[in-house]
This record gives structure tokens, C-alpha cells and sequence, in this order.
């Protein structure tokens, strides 16, 4: 029998430090290690106050990165932004925030892009299910669909 390994509140709060400090992190997934590493519900509410309180737990910080990251890196649209963000539990308010950050233009430019690279690459020969198919992506990845619909229009008449 193995026994699992325990951590001193000092410790699990240094642990914890370095693991916000790495990359951030929002408060589930901090509960969530916490709970990994088997600490009781008080002590993790002690080191959650901490790191916030010394700023290695910031939700606004953690929705803005995560917002920029999967746009620029991943081109999701606003609606899979969304709907991941509130997945983790973030405030509407900080949501709202970390997408004004997004600039429209570059948006647009971005959709654009991804809409014609994905409609070059698709095989398929009969020009509804093309075009199915990359409405679906499209919208897979959360993209409005007004621009969706408008967008394969253009490309496939």
C-alpha cells in the first residue's frame, strides 16, 4: 500500500505559487489542483485568498490572456470564447472585458482568412456539401453565424 504524499498549507501554497506563476490560471483550475494534492476545503480557501491577494490569482488577467491566445493562436470565433470562458466559470463581466480587447478589424481579418484557407482546403466536389462543410467548421469554432452564412454565400454563391 502506498500512501499519498501531504503538504504543510505552506507548502501546497508554494506549490500552487509556482503553478500560477508558470501560466495563468483561473480559480477552478486552482481548486482543482488543490484538490489533487488532497488539501481539506479550509485550507484551500487560505491559499486561494493568498494568491489572490499576492496576485498569482488574477480572473480579469486570465480571461484577457486566454481571449488573446485562443484568437490569435487557435482563431476562435467570440461565441467559442465565450462559451469556454464561462465553462471555467468567469464573470460575465470579465468575459465582456476580455473580448472588447479583441479589435474589430483584426476580427474580421482573421475570420476572413481562416474562411478562405478552410475553403481552399476542402475536397469535397459538390458545392452544397463544400459548403456545409465549412459552415460547420466555421461555426465549430465560434464564429457568429450571420458572418458564417454571409461568408460561405460569398464563396459558393
Amino acid at each position: 500500500m502506498h500512501s499519498k504524499k501531504t503538504y504543510t498549507v505552506q507548502e501546497a501554497t508554494r506549490k500552487l505559487e509556482h503553478y500560477c506563476a508558470y501560466q495563468e490560471r483561473c480559480h477552478q483550475e486552482v481548486r482543482k489542483k488543490l484538490e489533487s494534492l488532497h488539501m481539506i476545503p479550509d485550507a484551500i480557501d487560505v491559499i486561494i485568498v493568498h494568491l489572490l491577494e499576492h496576485n498569482f490569482l488574477n480572473e480579469e488577467r486570465f480571461a484577457k490572456t486566454f481571449v488573446s491566445g485562443k484568437f490569435k493562436i487557435k482563431a476562435w470565433g467570440r461565441r467559442r470564447l465565450t462559451y469556454e470562458l464561462k465553462k471555467k466559470d468567469i464573470s460575465k463581466v470579465n468575459i465582456n472585458q476580455a473580448l472588447a480587447e479583441i479589435d474589430n478589424t483584426e476580427y474580421i481579418e482573421v475570420f476572413n482568412d481562416l474562411a478562405e484557407k478552410k475553403s481552399n482546403l476542402i475536397t469535397e466536389t459538390n458545392i452544397y456539401k463544400k459548403k456545409r462543410k465549412l459552415i460547420d467548421y466555421l461555426l465549430y469554432r465560434g464564429w457568429e453565424t450571420h458572418l458564417v452564412y454571409e461568408k460561405a454565400k460569398e464563396l459558393f454563391g
